[in-house]
Formats: C-alpha cells, sequence, structure tokens
C-alpha cells in the first residue's frame, strides 16, 4: 500500500486514498488476527506441547546474507507469543488511526490537508516496518526493520515540513536514535562475532537451556562470559549496547528528548507512535533477548534503575506541563520505563519470571488506553484549534462523547477497577515486590504521580470553569463518526482488555502463567490511586488559588519540571558550546587554513611556476636553438669545473 499510494497517490482524489489506505490496513488486520487466533487458540502440535507450552515456530526463513558456513543472514517470519501478541497490538492501533486520519486530516470546513495522500503512504510504510521488526527471525533482519522504522518516524513527524518546529522535531528523533542505534549495531556485531549467529531461535534455546539447568552458562556463549573488559563480561557489555538501541526507540533517559518534540507531526501519527509502534520496539528488543539477559543479571539491573529512574523523571515532568500532548507523551515514557522495570526484575526464581508476562500485558493494555487518550486529544485539539489546555476547559457539555471516553483513558492508566491498566499495573508492582522493596515503593510512587497528572488533565479540560466560545466562532462539538467510532472501541477494549487471562498465553518460557491477583499490593496501589486522584478533584476540578500556592509553595521545583530539567539546554550547550565550537569549528579552520591552505599553496607555486616557464615551449625555432646552446655551454662549463677539481 505504500508503494501504491506513493506512486500513484496524487492521481487518487483525497477519499478514494484515504479508503484505500484504511481498507489496505483491515485486511492486514484481519491477517494477524487469524494468525494469532490460529497461533493461540487452534491447538497445532506446531505451536503447542503436550505440555501446553508455546512453542517458538518459524514459519519461513530464506538464506539472504551468506558470510560463511557458520554465519548467514535471513529473512523470515518467527511466531511465538510475544510476536503473535504485538501483531494483534499494531494492527489493531494502526485500524484505529487509519480509520480516524480520515476525519482528523480535514478542516471543519471539509477542506483535507495537503498532502494526504503522502500521509496515508508514511502510514503503512510505518505500519509495514513495525511489523517487519515483531516477526523477525533474526537480530540482523530486526535492525534492518528498526532502522525502517526510525525512517517512518522521521517522515511522519515531519509531514508540515514547512512548519520549521516540525523539521527541527524530525531531525531530533532521527539524530538522537542514530546515536542510540549504533550502539544497537556494535551490540549485534559483538554478538555475531562471539557466537556465530544472529538467529533467536539458537541464541535463546541455548540461553533457556543454561537458565533451565541452573549453570547459567552454554558453550555458545562461554567465551563471550569468560572474557572480560573494564570489570564487566563482554556479553553484559553487548547486552547493554544492545539494550542501548531500545533506550533510544523507547526514549530512555538520557535519549528522551525526542519524543515530547514528536508531537509536531499529526496528533494520529503520535498516537501510533506512542501506543503500537515506536516506543514499544525498545520494550520488545529486550523481550525479545530475555533469555540472554537472564544470563547476565547485571544488564538487567541496569534496565531495571534506567527505566525506575526515566518513570519518576517523566512522571514528575507530566504534572507541570500545559500542552495535553506533551503530557501525554511524558506520560508514554514513563509508562514505557514501568514496562522496562518489570522486564529488568523478571526472574525465573520469583513467580515464575512474573515481571517479563507483567510487561508485555502492560505493553497491550497501555497500547489500548494511550491509543485512546492520544485520540480523544486530536478530537479536542481538532474542535478547538489549540494543544494549549488553557483554551479547552468545561467541555464536557460540549463533547460528551470525549468527555467520557477520555475519562474512560484515564481511568486505566491511574490503575482503577475493573479498568485495564488496573491488572497489569498490580502485576508489575507485585513482580518489582518480589525482587526489591526499594524498587516497589519506587514504582508506587510514580503510579500514583501517573493518577495525579492524569486528571489533572482531565479536570482542566472538561471541568475548571466554564468554556468562553470566542466571538464568531461555533460551540466545540464531538467529532464525526470516522473519529468517533475509533475512540468507543478503543474505550471499550480499555474497560475489559484488563481481564483477559494474559499469562495463559504470553510467558517468558512458553509455559501457561496463572495470574493470581494479590490483593495487599493490589489494595496498596488501588489506594494510592484513588488519593491522587482526590488530590487533582480537589486542586483542579474548580477553579481556585491551590495549583499556584502548590506552584509557589515549591517554585523551583516547579521550574525545573516545566522545563524537564534543563535536558533540552544540555545538549544544547553539549553540542553548540563545546562539540560545535569549541571542537568543531578549531577542526573546521584547521582544515580550512591549514591542509587546505597548504594544498592551495602548492597549486599557486604550480601555476605561478608554470607561467614563469612557459616560454619554453613558445614553438619559436630560434629561442629553442638558443637554449639549446646556453645549456651545451654551462654544461661544458660544468664538466670542465669538474675536471680541473678532480
Amino acid at each position: 500500500m505504500f508503494l501504491f499510494l506513493g506512486l500513484f497517490g496524487n492521481k487518487l482524489s483525497h477519499r478514494m486514498a484515504g479508503i484505500l489506505g484504511t481498507c489496505g490496513m483491515g485486511v492486514t488486520l484481519a491477517l494477524a488476527y487469524t494468525v494469532a487466533f490460529t497461533y493461540f487458540f487452534s491447538g497445532n502440535p506446531e505451536f503447542v506441547s503436550a505440555t501446553g507450552d508455546r512453542l517458538q515456530s518459524v514459519i519461513f526463513n530464506i538464506d539472504w546474507l551468506h558470510f560463511y558456513d557458520k554465519l548467514t543472514i535471513g529473512i523470515g517470519f518467527l511466531l511465538d507469543p510475544i510476536s503473535a501478541l504485538l501483531l494483534v497490538v499494531i494492527t489493531t492501533i494502526s485500524f484505529m488511526v487509519h480509520l480516524y486520519s480520515n476525519g482528523y486530516m480535514r478542516d471543519h470546513h471539509g477542506v483535507w490537508e495537503t498532502g494526504f495522500q503522502r500521509f496515508y503512504a508514511f502510514l503503512s510504510l510505518f505500519s509495514f516496518s513495525m511489523l517487519g521488526l515483531v516477526v523477525a527471525t533474526n537480530i540482523f533482519q530486526m535492525y534492518i526493520f528498526w532502522e525502517l522504522v526510525g525512517a517512518s518516524s522521521y517522515l511522519l513527524i515531519g509531514f508540515y515540513y514547512t512548519k520549521p518546529s516540525a523539521v527541527s522535531a524530525s531531525k531530533k528523533a532521527f539524530i538522537v536514535t542514530r546515536f542510540a542505534d549504533l550502539g544497537f549495531l556494535i551490540g549485534i556485531l559483538i554478538l555475531s562475532f562471539y557466537t556465530g549467529t544472529f538467529d533467536f531461535g539458537e541464541l535463546n534455546s541455548a540461553a533457556m537451556g543454561a537458565v533451565a539447568d541452573h549453570s547459567y552458562t552454554a558453550p555458545i556463549f562461554s567465551s563471550m562470559q569468560g572474557t572480560i573488559f573494564m570489570g564487566g563480561s563482554v556479553m553484559t557489555w553487548a547486552l547493554v549496547l544492545i539494550f542501548m538501541g531500545g533506550m533510544g526507540k523507547s526514549a530512555m533517559m538520557p535519549l528522551h528528548i525526542w519524543l515530547p518534540d514528536a508531537m509536531e507531526g499529526p496528533t494520529p501519527v503520535s498516537a501510533l507512535i506512542h501506543a503500537a509502534t515506536m516506543v514499544v520496539a525498545g520494550v520488545y528488543l529486550v523481550a525479545r533477548l530475555f533469555p540472554l539477559y537472564l544470563l547476565e543479571v547485571t544488564s538487567l539491573e541496569i534496565v531495571t534503575w534506567v527505566g525506575a529512574i526515566t518513570a519518576l523523571y517523566a512522571a514528575m515532568v507530566a504534572c507541570t506541563q500545559v500542552d495535553i500532548k506533551r503530557v501525554l507523551a511524558f506520560s508514554t515514557i514513563s509508562q514505557i520505563a514501568f514496562m522496562m522495570v518489570s522486564l529488568g526484575v523478571a526472574r525465573p526464581e520469583i513467580h515464575e519470571g512474573l515481571g517479563y508476562m507483567a510487561s508485555m500485558f502492560h505493553l497491550f493494555t497501555h497500547a489500548m488506553f494511550k491509543a485512546l487518550l492520544f485520540l480523544c486529544a486530536g478530537a479536542l485539539i481538532h474542535a478547538i484549534g489549540s494543544n494549549d489546555y488553557t483554551a479547552m476547559h468545561g467541555l464536557r457539555k460540549y463533547m460528551p462523547v470525549t468527555h467520557i471516553t477520555f475519562l474512560i483513558g484515564c481511568l486505566a492508566i491511574a490503575g482503577i477497577i475493573p479498568f485495564a491498566g488496573f491488572f497489569s499495573k498490580d502485576e508489575i508492582l507485585a513482580a518489582t515486590l518480589g525482587n526489591s522493596t526499594l524498587v516497589y515503593v519506587w514504582m508506587s510512587g510514580v503510579a500514583g504521580l501517573t493518577a495525579f497528572y492524569m486528571f489533572r488533565l482531565y479536570y482542566l479540560i472538561f471541568w475548571w470553569k466554564e468554556h468562553k466560545i470566542p466571538q464568531g466562532h461555533h460551540a466545540p462539538h464531538d467529532q464525526p463518526w470516522t473519529m468517533t467510532v475509533p475512540l468507543v472501541i478503543l474505550a471499550a477494549i480499555s474497560c475489559v482488555a484488563g481481564m483477559v487471562p494474559f499469562g495463559e498465553f504470553v510467558t517468558w518460557n512458553g509455559e501457561p502463567y496463572h495470574i493470581h491477583l494479590d490483593w495487599t499490593v493490589a489494595g496498596i496501589s488501588l489506594a494510592v490511586a484513588v488519593a491522587a486522584i482526590l488530590l487533582a478533584r480537589v486542586m483542579y476540578r474548580k477553579e481556585n488559588p491551590l495549583p499556584q500556592k502548590m506552584k509557589s509553595a515549591f517554585p523551583r521545583l516547579w521550574t525545573w519540571c516545566f522545563h524537564r530539567f534543563y535536558w533540552d539546554e544540555l545538549y544544547y550547550f553539549i553540542t553548540h558550546k563545546i562539540i560545535f565550537n569549541g571542537i568543531c569549528r578549531p577542526i573546521a579552520w584547521f582544515d580550512r587554513h591549514i591542509i587546505d591552505g597548504t594544498m592551495d599553496m602548492l597549486a599557486n607555486i604550480t601555476q605561478k611556476s608554470s607561467y614563469a616557464i612557459r616560454g619554453l615551449q613558445s614553438g619559436n625555432l630560434q629561442m629553442y636553438v638558443w637554449i639549446y646552446l646556453i645549456g651545451v655551454l654551462l654544461l661544458g662549463a660544468v664538466t670542465a669545473i669538474v675536471v680541473i677539481a678532480l
């Protein structure tokens, strides 16, 4: 569909391009659901063992690049619990975004956005890239689609290419993730050099065997684990470098700065990036190689604390933002960090690797309610014409469908029973408690902040005070069915998705895990969430001086949070003041004046010399005779002097 719309889209009407793009994604959705249903429910012995374990199955795999007998790169289709899960998540959210964009990408007068056909072509490319990433049979195939995801995000974030801020945001996202992907590539090369393979099946089966017999070593990894570099094994370094790629894609600190600025793209793009494609790629990467990470616990500790610090940072910043999309962006960073923490604390001996299942469970539920929240934000922005919540207020009377669906999304992300986020968040907290009390308390606090800033946003948009309609403007209202239907569907899924017996389908080793709700953990997290919601209600339901008093009580903290702890300024200082001015300028001066100057000097000397001696080849016969005679006389004189001297 990307190729068709990219090549022939301009020859189609806007409506036809939207219909074709949406129908194409609908066919992909049907195929993905068929594949996932067949894998999880068919009982096929190719997919399920006699003991009920979910098996990893390579549907097809062909050799693409052949280096030598033990090292080849293939392209294929790998089906296992997490790839089947991601097929469902990606196609569901992408289809909703395609349908929603038919209404969002035109104004109230029915005028379509310029480049509408190009927009649908890029959406198709983005979805294709992520689908190719999750079904990759080897890590190099994953890397190819990983880079294609980055290119797709660049195109979509910079869709409004006449807008300088959008161009800047797309370049920022592309450059930051390229630095991360360099680490990813180095990690891949180290891993393949020592193991002699890129294949996920070979790598994971060897690692799972080592974990199962508690040896935590396997012949394929012995040289990596036995080689020490700077205090850590080569395997630890390889896994940390691979995780660096995940940090970039999933916007973990300190590679998080691109994601808030990515809001410059159209809002449906934000929903797709944040819910189902780019930012979950990092979580998927760690999950895909999870058995390897179990062999090097140090790497999992790094994953845990990077996630924990990022989650707290993003939640604090979200509490002060005024742009509705930026609040949701920092919310995404925080929630993805929850998934990373859950993977980091997962151990086979702790509730049978509960953290792994909980992370994938939260990936599934978060995709639904985060897409819902972003699409609701798009409906609000479409109605008001601004991202700033100060231009909204009191919209519950004007946009009842958007109000109810946004409230459902807030309840789900806050972890209120019986909405989806309650169940997946509870499993993550239970996993952290089994690993570290400190991490459990830390993440419980972050969960409380999540409930607070989301309901702060909810009350400021839909309550606070009466909405004032600017003179000459129509009253805001709910959007057309193409935008409303996805909201209703995603809201319904957010209500019931948590009740799916997820542990029966997705676990780290394929063995079913029967979820047991820990009511002690659930009760505490529910109490924290309710308390945070009540605080947000007191502060923001009606206009009052409490928010200003809170800001005045902690002015420095509020300022730091509002300015994102000055990470952008720090990067600007490092890149422009130190790298560009302190390093690049002297190098450029040396290049221009010394290297280029030397070459220019040689060229000038050669040119002047050639002008000086060009008369020697004037074509004048008499001149040649005189030169010949003078040369002979000089040669004779030199010869005579030499003879006399001897």
